[in-house]
């Protein structure tokens, strides 16, 4: 297969560089916000009430805005989301203003900071699954694999660019010029996306009640085995192994690097899915698919084992590197099997679902290690996360023979006779 199929088309090259851009900023603003929150409170459990209140109303949402984005045209709701999320990048540049910060409590800021956070979750419940839908306007079903792996490589390098960037940048400037270049590169994203034409509506049940349409993508998802495992097997593995929302405790309290060794051990995850997610444009995961993605997970839990009882800088570097690499075999083949085996028409309601199961599983895993870090003391909290992790791989491989099995190639093969 050409490692460079999905390249080749120009409207596709345009929507990595929009998703480079958003993924950056927002990356580089949760960074920004977990520096500025732990900062105020010097309490593990604000960072995870972050995650928090991301997450209420992305998994409230969720359902219905899948709904909405198989009814709408792709690229204008895609517009939508990214002016929202400007919008909330401009209220946090302003809140963090140094007038402000003098003139109000604590308190207020905190709270404040918490309420933008909520407006987010909206944006993002129709975020993913908009940029789901859009990808298999753009390019032909024979390479969706490649592309799934390059629009998540994308998304990885932006990950690592992100938090990298955001460690530096509140050294060096501060919070509030950090979000400043924040609102920046949103508004980039939002002026580049309009090179992009407008798309096709696949659905051929516009209108269909809100209801109806709801109970068939969510029956399509549990019915289908490989999609059902895949997305529980990501969501309790990332529910338990959300050991990056303590890294600011790690960073100042444990590790004592300050907010440059911050940034590099945030982006440490990233660069090593990126590396692992740019390897596999030549070498495809699709073969024994099951087999890599409970491995991957298992080892996983191993490095964030690892990570939690390190004192060492660079171990604890390099324990988080690897969890990223790991990572990065199972987000491939999460996203392969979605784009393969989701008939275009319910594209919107199984990435909304997606996102329930392990996009905001990021967030429940972020409250999740904050509240054991409070109860339970930071390090053991971490090691009782990945623990568990290696639990559910260990039993998912035991109790699913039909998922260990799982192989790719045979979809791949229908895929381009329909082509």
């Amino acid at each position: 297969m050409d490692p460079y199929a999905a390249l080749r088309y120009k409207e596709f090259n345009i929507f990595l560089i929009v998703r480079f851009a958003m993924v950056f900023a927002w990356s580089m603003q949760f960074i920004v916000i977990e520096w500025q929150v732990y900062s105020l409170t010097k309490d593990p459990l604000s960072l995870g009430i972050i995650g928090l209140m991301e997450v209420i109303p992305a998994v409230s949402m969720a359902l219905f805005a899948g709904h909405i984005v198989d009814q709408r045209e792709k690229r204008n709701l895609l517009v939508t989301c990214i002016a929202g999320f400007s919008v909330i990048s401009l209220g946090l540049f302003l809140l963090s203003w140094p007038g402000l910060e003098e003139a109000w409590a604590s308190k207020t800021i905190l709270y404040s900071i918490y309420a933008l956070v909520f407006l987010g979750g909206f944006v993002r419940s129709f975020l993913g699954p908009t940029i789901f839908s859009l990808i298999a306007l753009i390019v032909p079903k024979k390479i969706y694999p490649n592309a799934a792996t390059w629009s998540s490589s994308t998304w990885q390098l932006a990950s690592v660019l992100g938090p990298a960037l955001a460690g530096f940048s509140i050294s060096w400037i501060g919070v509030h010029w950090s979000m400043c270049v924040i609102f920046g590169f949103s508004l980039f994203a939002l002026i580049f996306l309009f090179k992009i034409p407008k798309k096709p509506i696949m659905n051929p049940k516009i209108g269909e009640p809100v209801f109806q349409s709801l109970r068939d993508g969510l029956k399509f998802v549990f019915g289908n085995k490989a999609i059902f495992g895949a997305l529980t097997l990501d969501m309790i593995a990332v529910l338990f192994g959300g050991a990056v929302a303590l890294l600011p405790v790690y960073a100042q309290d444990i590790l004592h690097v300050g907010s440059e060794g911050f940034g590099i051990l945030r982006a440490a995850p990233a660069v090593g899915a990126s590396i692992t997610m740019l390897g596999s444009t030549r070498f495809p995961l699709h073969r024994n698919a099951g087999k890599k993605l409970l491995m991957a997970v298992f080892a996983f839990g191993i490095c964030i084992i690892v990570f939690g009882l390190s004192e060492l800088f660079w171990l604890s570097v390099i324990a988080l590197f690897l969890s990223g690499a790991v990572d990065g075999v199972s987000m491939i083949i999460r996203q392969t099997i979605l784009q393969l085996k989701t008939p275009d028409n319910m594209r919107g309601r199984v990435a909304s679902v997606n996102s329930m199961f392990v996009g905001s599983s990021n967030e429940l895993g972020a409250f999740e290690s904050g509240l054991a870090a409070k109860l339970l003391g930071t390090v053991t909290a971490v090691v009782f996360g990945g623990c568990m992790t290696l639990l559910t791989a260990g039993t998912t491989a035991i109790v699913s023979p039909t998922f260990r099995r799982l192989d790719l190639q045979d979809d791949i093969d229908l895929h381009e006779k329909e082509d």
